[in-house]
Formats: structure tokens, sequence, C-alpha cells
């Protein structure tokens, strides 16, 4: 696919993915939208994207779930290799309903939108933002829809792309083992195939997105139907262990 057909079709995804939002009114509530999917899937990227396509439209704003870690001595008490410790241990919640969601839920004050440095393993302070109105604020990150952030969303998008793609995409960012199946990733796939089993985020995303194709994102469920490049296929089931959706 060339260059100009590959931003035609991108433009169109978005345009979909927008035409899915109940967007705010000028100075009213924000809107909360998370964009989920197992590590390597491509959420940040589109996260940055979207808000590039939305900046037009509405003011923008954007965090990632991953400037909420937990400290290294919680995050590996469980031991470096445990896949029950990559679950239960990541992130800090409690945080980032603190730092992030109420003052946007309040719209007023500061927010924080990085509470931990995970390369130093610090708890961050500041640099603190004043919160915007009228305001959509996108949030990036895996395990969204786990219990401890129900409520939180007005709006949710999973991105689903199967282990084998996703470890491949890993293997060329961070120089990861490409099989899933690897020793070094039992921790991350394992904890992710918990989190898909025990909360079902295909399913309970307000749109789900197939996305094993980074140039060509099909939307599956949800969504506004943006044109041939985004159909709305309802037929179609994504499985996570197959090649291709099963009917």
């Amino acid at each position: 696919m060339k260059g100009a057909e590959v931003d035609d079709v991108r433009s169109e995804f978005f345009s979909a993915l927008t035409g899915a939002l109940t967007l705010p009114v000028i100075d009213g509530p924000n809107l909360i939208v998370g964009i989920d999917g197992v590590d390597g899937a491509g959420k940040t990227r589109l996260a940055d994207d979207w808000a590039m396509s939305l900046r037009g439209l509405r003011s923008v704003a954007r965090v990632s779930i991953d400037g909420f870690h937990h400290v290294r001595a919680r995050r590996y008490r469980r031991g470096r290799t445990s896949s029950e410790g990559f679950w239960l241990d990541s992130y800090d919640y409690a945080a980032f309903r603190r730092e992030v969601i109420e003052p946007f839920r309040q719209g007023n004050g500061t927010y924080l939108p990085r509470h931990h440095d995970v390369e130093t393993d610090q708890i961050l302070v500041g640099h603190r933002l004043p919160v915007p109105r009228g305001c959509v604020l996108l949030v990036d990150g895996i395990f969204l829809h786990r219990p401890e952030l129900e409520g939180v969303w007005d709006h949710t998008v999973f991105l689903g792309v199967p282990f084998e793609e996703s470890a491949r995409r890993m293997a060329i960012r961070d120089g990861s083992p490409p099989d899933p199946e690897a020793a070094e990733n039992a921790r991350y796939v394992g904890g992710q195939r918990r989190y898909l089993a025990e909360c079902r985020p295909d399913e309970r995303a307000s749109v789900l997105v197939d996305y094993r194709d980074l140039a060509r994102p099909v939307i599956v469920r949800g969504g506004e139907a943006g044109g041939r490049h985004t159909p709305r296929n309802t037929g179609v089931r994504f499985s996570w262990n197959a090649a291709k959706p099963s009917r």
C-alpha cells in the first residue's frame, strides 16, 4: 500500500472512531476515553494520531497508564517472572484515579499526567497541568477494563491483535523475543492472557478494532462506518489464537 493510500485509510479510520463519540460541548464536562490492548498492539501511536485528528474539533489531553506504575519493589514482590505479579501489581490505579480521573471529572484544578518514572523508580509530584473543560482525554494502556477501573471510562476502544503479532512488534521495538511462548515473555503474556479471560475487554469495549494490519485497521464492532477502508464487520468474531478472525 502506498503512503498516500495509507494516510487515506487511517484518516477514514479516525473519522469513524470519532463518529462514535459524543463530543463534549465547549466548556462542558470532559469526555474520558480508554484505548486498550495487549502490549505491542499499537495503543500509544493510535492515541497520539487520534489526538492529532481530534484537535481541530475539540481540545485534547493525553495520558498513558504507563505513567502510573507501582514502584519496582511492589511490581516484583511475587518474583520477576511471575505472571500473577504482572496482572496484580503493575499499576497504581488509586493514584491514577486521584491524579487524573477525579480532576477531569470535576473539571477544575490541576492534574498530574505522570505519577511514576519507570526508569528511575521515582514517585513524581510535578509537573501538574491545569484541568481543561470540554476536553477529550485519551488514555492508552493495558488492563483498562479491569475491575479497579470500573466506571472510569465514557468510551473505550480495544485493539485486537494476536500475541503472535504483538510479540513480533515488541521484538522490533524492545528487542524482546518474537515468540510469545518464549520464557522471557511468560510474565507478560501470561498476565495478559489472564486479563483477556477474566475481563473480556474485546466484548466490553465500546469499539472493537481488528488491528493486525496497522496500515488497514478494521472496525469490527461499534464505531461509525467511515467508508470503504473501515467497514463495520458485525459478523466477525475475533479469535485471539487464530491467524484470522473466525465467523
